[in-house]
Parts: C-alpha cells; sequence; structure tokens
C-alpha cells in the first residue's frame, strides 16, 4: 500500500528542541486539547484512541491524564519524536496504556476499531488532494462506524482578500517560535505550494470524500482549523 502520510521531517535534532521550540504557543494548543476533549467527552469509559502523527505526544498526554481509562495507539514515522514521546508517557505513568508504532497509518499491525482517532496538524502536508482523502480514508477503516475523527490543519482560502492580512499575523506569531527572518519569508512563498494550505470547505470536503459525515468546525487559532466528524457507517 502506498503511503498516504508526509514524509519523516524530524530527525533528532529537531525532535530535542521541539517542544521548548513552540512553548510559547502552548496556549493555543491547549485550547485545542480542551475542546478535543469536550468533543470526545461521551466515548466509552475504556475507548480505544488512535493517534495519528503523534509527535512528542501532547494530545496523547493531555487525554490520557484526562480520561485515565482510555487506550491509545500512538502512530509516528519519526523515531527520534516517537523516542521523546515514549519518554514523557513514560514519566507521566501512561505508558502501560499506549501501544507506539515506529512507522505510517498503513503498517500499523489490525487490531480492534478504534472509538475515536487524532490528527493534529498532518494532512496538511499531503498535497495531491486524492491522496490526502485517501488518509482520511485508511483512518476511517480503523473506526468503528460512527467513530471520531478530530483533525487540525493549517487552512485558508490563500486567493481571498483577507489571506495576506491573516498571513501576516501569523507570520508574527511564528516569530515567537524563534522562527529566523529567512524561514518566515519561506514560509510566505510555500503556504499552499509545499504545504497544502486549502479552504476550510475544501478539507471539509476531503475528508467527507475519505468516509466521513459533515465536519463541523469547532475551533480557529490564526491558521490553524480544527473539525470533528463521524465515520459513516461503510467506508468504501
Amino acid at each position: 500500500m502506498q503511503r498516504q502520510e508526509p514524509p519523516v521531517a524530524f530527525d533528532q535534532a529537531h525532535a530535542a528542541v521541539y517542544d521548548q521550540r513552540f512553548a510559547k504557543l502552548a496556549s493555543m494548543r491547549d485550547a485545542l486539547h480542551l475542546l478535543i476533549s469536550a468533543v470526545l467527552a461521551d466515548l466509552p469509559a475504556q475507548a480505544w484512541i488512535l493517534c495519528v502523527g503523534a509527535g512528542t505526544g501532547h494530545e496523547l498526554i493531555y487525554l490520557a491524564q484526562k480520561f485515565p481509562q482510555w487506550r491509545f495507539a500512538v502512530v509516528e514515522p519519526s523515531a527520534p519524536m516517537l523516542e521523546v514521546c515514549r519518554r514523557k508517557a513514560k514519566e507521566c505513568g501512561i505508558e502501560p496504556r499506549c501501544v507506539f508504532h515506529e512507522g505510517y497509518l498503513d503498517s500499523l499491525p489490525s487490531s480492534a476499531a478504534f472509538d475515536a482517532a487524532t490528527s493534529l496538524l498532518v494532512s496538511q502536508f499531503i498535497l495531491a488532494p486524492d491522496d490526502r482523502a485517501g488518509f482520511f480514508r485508511t483512518i476511517a477503516h480503523r473506526l468503528r462506524p460512527g467513530g471520531y475523527l478530530v483533525n487540525a490543519d493549517l487552512a485558508a482560502d490563500t486567493a481571498s482578500a483577507t489571506y495576506q492580512s491573516l498571513l501576516e499575523v501569523w507570520l508574527r506569531l511564528m516569530r515567537e517560535t524563534g522562527s529566523p527572518p529567512e524561514q518566515l519569508e519561506k514560509m510566505r512563498v510555500t503556504y499552499g505550494r509545499d504545504v497544502a494550505v486549502l479552504p476550510l470547505d475544501r478539507v471539509s470536503d476531503l475528508m467527507i470524500t475519505g468516509g466521513f459525515i459533515t465536519p463541523v468546525l469547532f475551533l480557529q487559532t490564526g491558521l490553524i482549523h480544527a473539525w470533528y466528524a463521524q465515520r459513516t457507517q461503510t467506508v468504501t
């Protein structure tokens, strides 16, 4: 099966400083996690959760501490990022409730259907629309009918009259992460070209094509938008 997730982008050096670099933006991350917990609050007490592209494990740690009986399958293609995630899980005492998989979703061993899945800032790196819809479909196949997907991505209509203004605000925000001026300028030209920043309705349509009922937009923080959607009864 062809890989439908983005290539590994985080080496040992990136993984070592990733959390520190984005610490100043923690309030944005915390708002997303708080709302995700509300979206998923009525899942079974012993829910089985899939975290796709979990990185260093922020949503994993938050949800595992919020819901102490949930179990997790953690999928991350970058070995250094996954190692940070595993270490943090051990330090927090949640490691026994986790299955860690270094690789892509298509190589994750079969298991019982998941009650929900998270995919945070992952699908935006899949440039071809058909592949991106296929990524969502791969997640849908892992979920039980009616199971939830929470998806967050950079999204905007880059041709709109307001996009450039919002992009300027976003780049000012990215300065808080220590991004040098040359990297900020690169972001200006690569969004929509090397990162699939699409209009909101287009992202929603790709999720529907991937096997989900009409997604609900529940958060915007700058260019980051987040949706939740339930899997259809059947996925082709």
